[in-house]
Formats: structure tokens, sequence, C-alpha cells
């Protein structure tokens, strides 16, 4: 049986090693969230800016829920081998500054004390949007999410990643000691400005003069960033062993490109990441914009489309013509929804997007990304087209792609066959069509009474949702993606 990766030396050549001491690295970040995502992002990041500068900035993460990720990481002393893959071959790069990891669920008061630690500057997040907690009708703390509901109940041993937060700061001011900086890196616009919302929000239910304390001296920096990165297989494993001549059950893959913008505002320093290749800023709005309308609107579109019409990769879906065309009609439909972007040339974005989308070597499935899609399609789908319709645009390839997220909701393929939606709130969702006729008027005219998710700018337009209800009937009677 081959040996577990856990040390630097003795590893295949192929593979690009750590350019710093690990033994010399202490802690500065803790990270909520130690996905697959943040394997190939943030960490990476890190990792080339402590080999550029230097600094105390190892990283200890944290699983707010399941514990294999973080198990697999004490396992391999925090390495592991991020995969980088195109057409012209894979290269094998093995990330070493995650210095430790914890459960949350296993030892609640020691997260707390990584929390309260005053080494720790910088608490990151890549929870997902749904961990937030955040009513998406308000943009407020929703109290009657299950982990914000406890946590207000029980500030003092938080579940949620909210009550941690506050109740990290919280203990740091009592203590007199200098607050960390909350970073989100998760795909929601304007992520810092919404977790200051929360964070806000929640404090002021426990404490008025936390509130306070906080909103003087705790910074949240926005974030945008951008990698492509499916979810590990056996093929993962398998070629990370053959790489580095050691076995990996922490390893990942990703593309070529990544992208990370940051608003440059810490409240006791960061890593020196725009060495590494990020752009500091003071605003990422425009970025973050561009990313998720034209990015990640077309990836859901594909999605949805792609996964009721029997294509398991989004690569595949590319292979269709109508379908890659489609996708460059709707990043361009998006494009007139934005403004400049300093930087940028949004018509070469999108044909970077098309060529990143069409990755022979990177097989991100479409059921992955379609998942969750009542909390993405607000910021991807529904806000640009309603901007876009106010601007006199037909918004046609948006009524494509939430007829086909509507199509998806249905939770059946064409052949009868059921599958899971994996969205919060997919009870709502059969709740809501469970006694309506399978047409795309009464589908459609359900959905969009689904409280909080449509803007009354869409459902108040009656073309356009004529359009939507067209459309999924044309979809309803044909699964094999009929051109519109």
């Amino acid at each position: 049986m081959t040996e577990r990766l856990q040390t630097l030396s003795g590893l295949a050549s192929t593979a690009k090693l750590p350019a710093y001491d690990r033994n010399q690295l202490k802690s500065g970040i803790l990270h909520l969230g130690p996905g697959a995502f943040f394997r190939a992002h943030f960490a990476p990041f890190t990792d080339a800016a402590i080999a550029v500068s230097g600094g105390d900035w190892g990283i200890e993460v944290a699983s707010l829920r399941t514990a294999d990720v973080a198990d697999h990481l004490n396992e391999q002393n925090g390495l592991y081998t991020m995969l980088i893959r195109d057409t012209s071959g894979t290269v094998a790069q093995v990330i070493g500054p995650i210095l430790r990891a914890h459960v949350a669920t296993r030892d609640p008061a020691g997260l707390l004390d990584r929390l309260e630690d005053p080494a720790i500057r910088i608490v990151s997040l890549t929870v997902t949007e749904k961990a937030y907690g955040m009513d998406t009708a308000t943009g407020g703390l929703d109290v009657n999410h299950a982990d914000v509901a406890a946590d207000l109940a029980n500030r003092h041993a938080p579940r949620g990643v909210i009550g941690y937060l506050v109740e990290g700061l919280s203990r740091r001011r009592e203590k007199g000691i200098a607050p960390f900086t909350p970073l989100s890196c998760d795909n929601l616009p304007s992520n810092g400005a919404v977790l200051k919302r929360l964070v806000l929000d929640f404090a002021e239910r426990l404490d008025p003069s936390l509130r306070q304390w906080i909103e003087a001296n705790v910074p949240f920096p926005s974030t945008m960033v951008d990698r492509i990165t499916p979810a590990s297989t056996e093929a993962t494993y398998q070629d990370a062993e053959r790489l580095t001549g050691r076995q990996d059950l922490a390893a990942i893959e990703t593309e070529p490109f990544t992208q990370w913008v940051i608003e440059d505002h810490f409240a006791n320093g960061r890593p020196a990441w725009d060495k590494a290749g990020a752009l500091m800023v003071t605003d990422v709005s425009a970025y973050e914009k561009m990313k998720l309308r034209m990015l990640n609107g077309a990836h859901s579109l594909l999605a949805y489309l792609g996964y009721i019409g029997g294509y398991e990769f989004i690569r595949d879906v590319m292979d269709d013509a109508a379908l890659a065309a489609l996708a460059y009609r709707h990043m361009h439909a998006a494009a007139r929804t934005l403004d400049a972007v300093p930087g940028i040339d949004l018509d070469a974005y999108a044909s970077e997007l098309i060529a990143r989308f069409a990755n022979k070597a990177i097989a991100h499935r479409t059921y992955q990304i379609a998942m969750d899609g009542t909390q993405k399609l607000p910021q991807r789908l529904l806000e640009p087209a309603s901007e876009a319709l106010a601007h006199g645009d037909r918004a046609e390839t948006y009524a494509i792609a939430v007829a086909a997220w509507m199509r998806y909701a249905i939770g059946e393929h064409g052949n009868g066959e059921r599958y899971e939606l994996r969205d919060p709130r997919a009870g709502e969702i059969a709740a809501l069509i469970a006694d309506v006729p399978r047409t795309g008027l009464a589908i459609s005219a359900a959905l969009f009474t689904l409280p909080g998710l449509f803007p009354a700018a869409l459902t108040g337009h009656r073309a356009w949702t004529q359009d939507v209800a067209d459309k999924l009937e044309i979809l309803i009677q044909d699964d094999r993606l009929p051109l519109f």
C-alpha cells in the first residue's frame, strides 16, 4: 500500500513543493469551511504569498459540520495536492500553509478558543450561501434559520457561522484583544457587506453595545473569487498519487485560471496576497457583479439545461454548438447590465469564459452546479433580468435560464426517474407544484409565488413571465433541449 502524504521528503520530482520552511510557520488565519474551493483558491494564494514575503500566516481550518476533510488534513499534517488540469496535461502542486484542522461538532470550545487567540488575525469563510442565515426577502438575519435561532438562544455555545463570529468577537472585546478581520470568500454580491450586516444584526439582538464595538472596530472586506473547482473523484486521488508518489485523500483538482479581487481593509495585517497575484482594490463591486452575472449566470444556465438534457459535465454541454452559442449570447446580455470594469475587456472576458467551460480536462458536474438554486438565482439571474427589462431588453436568455431551473425543480426526468433537488427550499418547492397540472403555465405560476425569491419587477412583467411559461412548456414536452 502506498505511503500517505505526510511530509515533503521523498516526493516524486514531478510534484511542485512549497517554497518555504513549514516548520517555521505559525498560525495567523482561521478558515471556516475547508472544502475543495478553499483548497483550490484561498490556500494556494496564501501558499504563494508566504513563499514571496513570509510572515506568520499559517492557516488553521475548521469544519462546522462534517469531519472527513478535517480528518484527512490532520492525518496528512495539513498537506494536500492540488492538480491543475488543462488539455496539455496535469500539474501537481503540494500546498503547505495548513497547520491543523478542527471539527466544531466535536470540540466547539476548542474552536472558540482559536477565535479568541490574538495570533488569529483573519477569520476567512467559504461556507456557501445557505450557511449565512440570511433572509433573502429582506437581506437581513433570518431568525427562523436553524443555526441562527439556536445561537440566539444559546450565544455562548454557537453552532452556526454567524454565532461563532459574534461570540469570538465578543470574547475579544471582553478581554481587550484586538479583533480579527472576518473575510468572506463566498459567492455573494458584496459578501463583506452582507456578512457585516448579519453579524451586526445578530450582535444587536444580544447586546447593543457589542454591535457598536464591532461596527467601530471590525472591518468586513468584500472579495471576488474565481476558479472552477469540480468535486474530487477517484481519478483525482489516483492522479495525485501517481504524480506525488503518495496517497492523498485531501487532493483536489482545478483549472489553470485563478482570480482574486480583495477590498484592502484589514484590522491587523494580511498576507502579501498582492504579490501572489491577487488584486487589492478599494471597491470590488464591479468585479463581483461581472463574475456573478457573466460566469455564474451562464454556468447556472448551462447546468440546468445540461442536467435535464442528460449531460453529466459542463464540458459535455459545451460540445453542443447551440448550447455553447446560447451561453455566449447570455454572457453578452449580462454584460449589457454592467458598468465598465477597470482593466477588463468584457468581450474578451466572455470568450475566455467559453474556453474555460469547454476545458476537456475539467469534469465539472452539471448536478453539482445546479444545487442550491434558490440561493444562487437572485444575484446570478433575477437581479440582472430585472435591470434588463427596466432598460427595454427582452431578457430572453434570462427567461430560458429561469425556465430551465423550473424544469429542474420538478425533480423528475422525462422518463419518470426522480432526483433530489439539493436545495434548502426543496420542501417548499415540492409543496407548491405537487397538485398543479404539469404544464409550463401552471408550474411557472406556482413557482413565481415562492416567497422572497422572484422580485415584483419580474413577476409583474406579463410578457416576460409568459415567455418563461412558454419556454418551460417546451422543456416539459422535450428534454432533448430544442433550440430557442
